[in-house]
């Protein structure tokens, strides 16, 4: 595999009038986790759907793990696992047998069904139906299921939704440790804090157009709003400290003081000498940055509830 796991130029879908995907460009790079992140609606699915061979693509080219999307479908399918929105169990199976499904139907080794059930800690309920799961669970086997035939290249299509924070964590903790055995994640969510905690690069999708694209700290660096707080025990520090910064803004409750900065130690240092040289003692400080919610409604009009 090279160095880009996924390279995709132009990529277009549309539904009659629809255009659903509007000519994207995605480099994904091996062994990372790349998040694609947007509302309901903004093409996340169809981009997963074209890139897993499951859609055919109006325009554009793409080439997944070296091969070419077109050209190559069965060779892409061959490295490639995929995690839907909806788990794709048989409730009527056991966890057990869901697994050995996989199994005999990709040809694998039999022994990593007892791997895999031990890994999702899933041997005590390995017996059981997968109706009488809980949606964790369902998750947790739908992603073991995946991983039988050890894909290099995994896309996890909002795999998060619906479960309980505990569960997300739990999925979150999986999907490192892919990446850390050698994979990767191509995922998709709605999430804002998923994609800050587990994405190496991000990019921005809202109405089948690719709006930004970079790091979290990158994207975050887009947005102004970047500040140092000050607490201070008495309303008379608080009137001396704000007579000392121009532009600062003051919380009169709180007994703070917001001061614009760029968030970096030269700048810090700055702030604290100046209360120095006017003896003024904070109670506290903190510098507080952008979060992806106000990166995602800088680039779009609106946060990703409003557009849910």
């Amino acid at each position: 595999m090279t160095s880009s796991a996924i390279a995709v130029s132009g990529l277009r879908k549309a539904y009659g009038d629809k255009v659903v995907l509007d000519g994207i460009d995605l480099d994904v790079r091996a062994g990372s986790v790349f998040s694609l992140l947007g509302p309901n609606g903004a093409g996340k699915t169809t981009t997963v759907n074209v890139l897993t061979t499951l859609m055919k693509a109006d325009g554009g080219t793409a080439r997944v793990g070296g091969f070419d999307l077109a050209a190559e479908a069965r060779s892409v399918r061959s490295i490639i696992g995929v995690t839907g929105q909806f788990a794709a169990v048989d409730d009527l199976l056991t966890g057990q047998e869901n697994l050995q499904l996989m199994v005999d139907l990709k040809g694998a080794s039999d022994r990593v069904v007892p791997e895999l059930l031990e890994r999702f800690d899933l041997v005590e309920s390995a017996g059981k139906p997968a109706a009488t799961y809980s949606g964790g669970m369902r998750r947790k086997l739908d992603l073991a299921m995946t991983l039988v035939g050890n894909p290099r290249i995994i896309f996890l299509d909002e795999p998060t939704t619906g479960l309980d924070p505990r569960s997300r964590r739990t999925m979150w903790t999986i999907v490192r440790e892919l990446v850390a055995d050698g994979a990767t994640i191509f995922l998709t969510t709605q999430y804002l804090e998923e994609a800050d905690q587990l994405a190496d690069r991000i990019a921005v999708l809202d109405q089948g157009r690719l709006v930004a694209q970079g790091t979290p700290d990158e994207l975050k660096r887009m947005v102004p709003g970047t500040h140092v707080r000050l607490r201070f025990t008495t309303g008379a520090e608080l009137d001396t400290a704000a007579r000392l910064f121009s532009g600062a803004t003051r919380d009169d409750d709180a007994l703070s003081l917001r001061i614009p900065s760029d968030g970096g130690t030269t700048s810090l240092r700055a702030v604290l000498d100046e209360l120095d040289r006017n003896s003024v003692s904070a109670e506290g400080f903190s510098v507080h940055t952008p979060d992806l919610d106000d990166v995602f409604l800088a680039l779009t009009g609106h946060t990703t509830e409003a557009a849910k």
